[in-house]
């Protein structure tokens, strides 16, 4: 490991510059929010990285939803060797409230040891994982490579599941690394190996034709926004649990425990609140259902009125873990949300994406190789978590390709604070990760059948 180790190392100033770059290109997914152009230069930068390292086809590829993926090949000596498929995904995450971030956040920015950006973790410091493993390598990449890095993710808008469909012999390989999570804490190395599925709706409720004075109505008028209210806390218990009717919510996590001091500090937990549910730390974020207010439609405080509200909206995002489907939860929580309506107010309820949970099977010769190379760059063994996210994306591999072995990674760890202000990402784990990359490439070509 040693002369791969120092190589990794001896990279890791131009990761910071490169890192740097990636970051600075505003790549956002969503036109009305960021120019599109952002988007493309960030597309054309992986696309050239890549290119340099021998994906000499390396180029372009529109998807159904608009966006441009990434792909390329890069075949070796030796014509029986397994092939491994790259992934990762160039678009962010808007910064939310710039106010909010200590440094800026598209301008890379060291603070305490860490680099402040937006897509230093997710996803862009996982593309820096690749390109510095395969740079450590050199010409000695023992498997065949195929690569993919999607510029859609984070808008879950199915561009690049849609092109896998449409193109399946495009991906294909033996085995998959999925560069869009990563470990239990720095330093601590991890697979996941379970995430949950989603399902995003739209709720509204609608009581009256037009807003009403509380004075002269208020009483036996029904409040839209009161309604709301009511259906929104019947979707949790007094415990905290998700109690969507149809729904189980008392499913258990078998795997790595997720201590609930190390929970509190890595959400940001105010002195004094409780953590929520029945199960453990671990039972709830893996294993069970989780119900989530992303917004509601209301009137603002500051220039409300003395009025009653004739009509108000939430957008909901359930969470479900696998052995549940994202038809049998959208369908259940449509049910609860129209039975939970009080007053016989008008509830509509829009469908707005969904996901499917995914399960990896950790038996094969992927695992194994893996298991090795991280022991062997970080001094201690895998652990294999659960993931509350989703990557419908997953699932789509797992039915297009079913004898790969699917394998979550990455440089991400809950100090990331990925999706929110002041992402961030441990320099180390880049290079940690990047030598295991390196070592598990190595190893998954000496351990699996030769010409399997």
């Amino acid at each position: 490991m040693g002369v791969l180790s120092d190589r990794v190392g001896a990279l890791m100033p131009g990761v910071r510059d490169e890192l740097a770059e990636l970051v600075a290109l505003r790549s956002v997914a969503d036109p009305r929010q960021f120019p599109p152009e952002e988007c493309a230069r960030a597309a054309e930068w992986v696309r050239a990285r890549f290119a340099d390292l021998g994906f000499a086809d390396a180029r372009l590829e529109p998807t159904p939803d608009g966006s441009a993926a990434v792909v390329g090949s890069r075949p070796c000596a030796d014509p029986d060797a397994p092939t491994v498929l790259l992934y990762a995904h160039y678009d962010v995450q808007p910064p939310l409230d710039d106010a909010a971030w200590r440094t800026p956040p598209f301008a890379l920015t060291e603070v305490g040891g860490r680099w402040y950006g937006r897509g230093a973790a997710d996803c862009k410091g996982n593309i820096l994982m690749h390109l510095t493993a395969l740079r450590a390598l050199g010409g000695d990449v023992p498997v065949h490579l195929r690569l993919v890095v999607e510029g859609s993710e984070e808008q879950g808008t199915g561009g690049l599941e849609a092109f896998v469909v449409e193109h399946p012999d495009l991906l294909r390989a033996d085995a998959i690394l999925v560069a869009d999570t990563g470990n239990a804490a720095v330093g601590r190395p991890a697979a996941t190996v379970s995430l949950r599925g989603m399902v995003n709706v739209v709720v509204t409720v609608e009581a009256l034709r037009s807003e009403v004075h509380s004075g002269m109505f208020g009483g036996p008028a029904p409040d839209a926004l009161a309604a709301l209210v009511a259906v929104l806390a019947s979707l949790r218990d007094a415990k905290g649990d998700t109690v969507v009717r149809g729904l189980r919510s008392d499913q258990t996590w078998t795997g790595e425990p997720y201590p609930p001091s190390a929970f509190r500090a890595d959400a940001g937990l105010l002195d004094g609140t409780d953590l929520l549910g029945s199960g453990t730390v671990s039972d709830m974020i893996w294993a069970r259902p989780a119900l989530t207010v992303l917004g509601i439609d209301c009137p603002p405080v500051v220039g409300s009125a003395a009025a009653i509200q004739p009509r108000a909206a939430a957008r909901l995002n359930l969470r479900i873990p696998p052995g549940t489907t994202p038809g049998e939860a959208r369908a259940a929580l449509d049910a609860h949300l129209h039975a939970a309506a009080p007053w016989g107010v008008r509830v509509t309820v829009e469908a707005e994406a969904e996901g499917s949970p995914f399960e990896a099977a950790t038996d094969g010769p992927a695992y194994r190789a893996l298991d090795a190379a991280m022991q062997e760059a970080y001094g201690r063994p895998m652990s294999r978590l659960g993931q509350g996210g989703s990557i419908p994306l997953c699932t789509v591999f797992a039915e297009t390709y079913p004898d790969a072995e699917i394998v979550l990674l990455g440089v991400e760890e809950p100090l990331a604070l990925i999706h929110a202000p002041n992402e961030s990402v441990d320099p180390a784990e880049i290079e940690a990760m990047a030598l295991t990359e390196a070592l598990f490439l190595q190893r998954y070509a000496a351990g699996r059948p030769h010409g399997g």
